[in-house]
């Protein structure tokens, strides 16, 4: 009995692949949705583009990253001989005067391949730019899928040793909120705007690195018995409940640690003054 979802003729389809295989069903329609499914992967594309740009303008532009007390994220710790002086601040010349470039391109590739290899933004980038698969119930275009078994995309496989990475470079830019807790003049006990901009970017940026998937494996993986390791235990919740807004914690981060360095640029290039609350 024919149902319709014959296999197609091979001869009659040279060099089909994908869905349009001989094994599998044989829809014409490329989807059954009727929503705007492209809106979402439109959206995401558009959203990590304008952060690549802006983040690679800001990292190659090697100026305006620094006004006391506040450093850019983009910046910290700055590895360079050819860093800006900064008062107790994020210097550790390990790079000598032989560095020419931007002293960012040191350390942005920590956070960066952080995000990069992260399991949400695969899923964000996959879609957005690579539209594999665009959406779900909506077919990808490729002919052949290889999955994360071939370079560059084995790479993402490493993504637990840039969580390793990336605790350090969270617990360096909480030392840099500390540090906002001065004023112009290197004196404690002050809070400008810049202090609130780095105190609402630090807790994103350690709530979207503990909702990892790698830090839940970490701090719950291979316990055979939840009973016999309680601290573990109540951690991998915690952690498992943070991992559920990890898309959340994600953009949202995202924006912050853009946003705090817009700030400090705005202030380092003389657009306004931060303001003082005490």
């Amino acid at each position: 009995m024919a149902t319709g979802t014959e296999p197609p003729d091979t001869e009659s389809q040279p060099g089909s692949g994908g869905v349009r295989s001989a094994t599998r069903a044989a829809i014409d329609a490329p989807h059954l949705r009727t929503d705007r499914w492209w809106l979402a992967p439109a959206a995401t594309a558009a959203g990590l583009l304008a952060f690549v740009v802006y983040s690679t303008w800001r990292a190659l532009a090697n100026a305006d990253y620094y006004a006391a007390p506040y450093v850019s994220p983009f910046y910290s710790p700055c590895l360079a001989e050819n860093c800006e002086p900064m008062k107790a601040g994020p210097n550790w010349a390990l790079f000598g005067d032989w560095w020419g470039l931007s002293p960012a391109i040191i350390i942005l590739i920590f956070p960066l391949g952080f995000r990069l290899t992260c399991y949400y933004y695969r899923k964000a980038y996959y879609r957005g730019f690579w539209a594999s698969p665009p959406a779900c119930a909506v077919a990808e275009p490729h002919k052949k899928y290889t999955g994360e078994t071939r370079f560059p995309l084995i790479l993402q496989n490493i993504h637990r040793y840039f969580f390793y990475a990336a605790v350090p470079v969270a617990g360096i830019l909480t030392y840099d909120t500390v540090l906002a807790f001065r004023d112009e003049d290197y004196e404690w006990g002050h809070m400008g705007l810049g202090t609130l901009v780095f105190l609402v970017n630090i807790v994103l940026i350690w709530a979207y690195t503990l909702s990892c998937h790698s830090c839940r494996h970490i701090v719950g993986g291979k316990l055979k018995h939840f009973s016999r390791h309680p601290v573990r235990y109540r951690m991998w919740q915690l952690v498992g409940r943070m991992n559920a807004r990890h898309m959340q914690l994600a953009w949202a981060s995202l924006v912050s640690v853009a946003l705090a360095d817009l700030y400090v640029f705005l202030i380092a290039s003389g657009v306004f003054e931060d303001p003082r609350f005490f």
